[in-house]
């Protein structure tokens, strides 16, 4: 005997990104079971439209769907602050989360509604699986190597389902987390410990590599940051936990403390041990750079990017990390933001 579909909502945050409406026309083309309810959670900083409209968010992209879609907004304070605004409209058992830059495989409905089917009583999360599609005629970037990691991460919330229980019973995401960059796995490591499973279920969901500029390396060294704020949280053990490289944070730091002994040396007329120093510098950034750009397309403009940018993460990377340790020293647990 079968059962009905488990009711299901779909959560997508958004900051206006052309993208959103591939992912909202995905969602209404694929098969299976409609959502009971789609909340698009606006997290544009600024005013609301006047009247409290949405604006110019491209709801018409769900057709069929639009009359079930409710926008919100959330103030611009990041994506787990947005997801927390939309999980408050939710009043299904299970709460499917995307991010406005994927597209949902054409039998997404479907193959959701078989991984809720199969989810057992204790499951709390069931997982997407992602595929970034790249370049078929040349090696990928550097960028879209990152991206493409989002295809072995674990609990990515491009595409990750909740029992909305779970969510409320360990205060959703924890807003600290201001970027897109571990808000999930803390959610998913607090979810773990309150009890719940979490496993990988079936359905397809393309993530594209959104387009970036020459210095997207640059912004990115502000997750340094949020690794601090996870350690305080789950402890130094927490990278084998949720399966995540720890990158090279250590090495960054050698690399940074060499080039600054290597200045305050030549401050202090210390020339042969500042040139020893400077040298040490060097070679850390050389093999920093040689590791990025060994892998690529060895185009000129790629290879000129990862130069520059590996001269000066080292040093980006340890600053943020300190201040990460600093601002987060007293970090206690997770209140609560979606209840």
């Amino acid at each position: 005997m079968s059962h009905p579909p488990a009711p299901y909502a779909v959560v997508v945050p958004t900051v206006g990104r052309p993208c959103l409406a591939d992912c909202l026309r995905a969602l209404a083309a694929a098969e299976g079971p409609e959502p009971r309810r789609i909340v698009v959670v606006d997290d544009r900083p600024g005013e609301p439209p006047p009247g409290g409209a949405p604006g110019d968010l491209p709801l018409d992209a769900l057709g069929p769907l639009a009359d079930r879609a409710v926008v919100v907004r959330s103030g611009g304070r990041g994506p787990a602050a947005a997801r927390n605004t939309g999980l408050r409209e939710v009043a299904e058992p299970w709460t499917a989360l995307l991010d406005d830059d994927v597209r949902v495989g054409p039998s997404w409905r479907a193959e959701l509604a078989r991984d809720l089917a199969a989810a057992s009583p204790d499951t709390g999360g069931v997982q997407g699986v992602l595929h970034v599609p790249l370049p078929p005629d040349r090696r990928p970037t550097d960028w879209e190597r990152n991206t493409a990691g989002l295809e072995r991460a674990l609990w990515a919330t491009a595409d990750m389902a909740y029992r909305t229980e779970a969510l409320r019973a360990v205060g959703g995401f924890d807003e600290r987390f201001r970027r897109a960059f571990r808000e999930d796995a803390d959610l998913a490591l607090r979810v773990i410990d309150a009890g719940w499973l979490i496993r990988r279920g079936t359905r397809r969901t393309e993530h594209p590599v959104r387009p970036a500029d020459r210095w997207v390396s640059l912004r990115a060294q502000r997750g340094n940051a949020d690794d601090a704020l996870m350690v305080r949280l789950h402890g130094p053990d927490w990278w084998a936990r949720a399966a995540a490289p720890r990158g090279r944070i250590r090495r960054h730091a050698a690399v940074t403390a060499a080039g600054a002994l290597a200045l305050a040396l030549a401050a202090a007329g210390r020339r042969r041990a500042a040139a020893l120093a400077a040298g040490g510098w060097l070679l850390g950034t050389a093999e920093f750079a040689r590791a990025r750009i060994a892998p690529g397309p060895h185009t000129r403009d790629e290879v000129v990017t990862m130069a520059v940018t590996s001269a000066a993460i080292p040093a980006l990377a340890t600053w943020h990390r300190v201040a990460g340790e600093l601002r987060h020293r007293s970090a206690g647990a997770w209140n609560g933001g979606a209840a």
